[in-house]
């Protein structure tokens, strides 16, 4: 077994359908730029409310990728 070091990151996804797709959206996009993206960690959910509905959900994401 190999012994790895993961570098850490924090992004925020948004979605107006779901966290699920916040999520799904923060990933996907940070790997268009990001290598070897191992896991993710979900760190905080915060939504906007219009008109007593809930109209947007962001997601904060801690991102772990391997270094070296």
């Amino acid at each position: 077994m190999t012994d790895h070091v993961y570098r850490l990151s924090e992004i925020v996804g948004s979605s107006g359908t779901s966290v699920d797709e916040a999520i799904r959206t923060a990933i996907r996009k940070a790997s268009q730029t990001v290598r070897n993206i191992e896991w993710f960690q979900t760190e905080e959910i915060r939504g906007q409310v219009v008109d007593g509905s809930v109209a947007y959900f962001q997601v904060r994401v801690e991102i772990g990728f391997r270094v070296g």
